[in-house]
């Protein structure tokens, strides 16, 4: 090595100080996004009265798992109702939203049209606006189509407050597609359909996949349009149901914990699915042989 080489890496390498310093600021900042889950597990398992006493205690010494059974049994297994309604529409979302945003996002990507830039430009605009504002003409929408009370409604009312940012990631993605590849795909005689669903849908699958987790969590956590459409106790999606054990003065929290785990753990899981997906498919397109 030269006198060079040991002078680029002595500036390239960290100083000892400014390491410790970046690593205590990530083990910091980890923990504190990670602490309010610990918490909310650990209160599952608490007892009522440990819930409420003065000994700061993270990880219980008699952990009660019976919270979660008692969450489960209630009222006749109403929380397994409340699972199913919050699938059936998180599903349903993640399907209009993936279609829609497809294609759209592959309409302006592609093509050059009347209105293309004001299309464009709308669906920004629609970012801007805080969704509690979309309530109500979303609830007086619902009521002229008979839509109140019933899956389909959410659906479309879910895909609609999703479906603006879906368009602008899916569109991203699909722009960096070379256009040589669509013309090679014309010049074998394929549609423009065939192309969208043979070449660049398979080419843009990390998108598809990031746009359709999107479009699940959309539905899976939003509270208002679901207590605002749903009059039925049956009808129910899980964030709706657990309000059913905060009460004005007593609020059972080892039950309201034990539920929003529950309620966690199954986009929790299907994160870290997609997510080796994901990682997977970059390293298997990164390496020839």
């Amino acid at each position: 090595m030269n006198k060079n080489d040991e002078v680029l890496t002595i500036v390239g390498s960290d100083p000892l100080g400014f390491r410790i310093l970046k690593y205590t600021i990530l083990i910091l900042g980890s923990f504190y996004a990670v602490f309010p889950l610990l918490w909310i597990i650990s209160t599952s398992l608490k007892s009522e009265s440990a819930v409420f006493s003065e000994k700061l205690e993270l990880f219980p010494s008699e952990p009660r798992f019976a919270n979660y059974w008692d969450v489960i049994k209630d009222n006749d297994f109403i929380f397994l109702k409340w699972f199913g309604n919050s699938l059936i529409v998180a599903l349903g979302t993640t399907l209009v939203g993936i279609f829609f945003a497809s294609t759209a996002a592959y309409a302006f990507s592609r093509f050059r049209f009347k209105g293309r830039e004001t299309g464009l430009f709308l669906f920004l605009v629609t970012q801007m606006f805080p969704g509690i504002i979309l309530v109500i003409p979303l609830y007086q929408l619902m009521v002229r189509l008979g839509l109140l009370n019933s899956y389909i409604g959410l659906i479309i009312a879910y895909s609609t407050t999703a479906l603006p940012f879906c368009v602008f990631m899916l569109k991203g993605y699909f722009d960096t597609v070379p256009k040589s590849l669509e013309e090679a795909a014309r010049m074998d005689g394929l549609s423009h359909f065939q192309i969208f669903w043979k070449i660049m849908m398979p080419l843009c699958i990390p998108g598809i996949v990031v746009t359709g987790f999107f479009s699940m969590i959309t539905s899976w956590n939003e509270f208002m349009l679901a207590l605002t459409f749903m009059s039925e106790e049956t009808k129910y999606l899980l964030p709706v149901g657990l309000k059913k054990y905060v009460f004005d003065f007593k609020t059972q929290w080892q039950l309201v914990s034990a539920a929003a785990v529950m309620v966690t753990f199954p986009v929790l899981a299907i994160w870290l699915r997609v997510q080796t997906a994901l990682m997977s498919g970059k390293l298997s397109g990164s390496v020839k042989g």
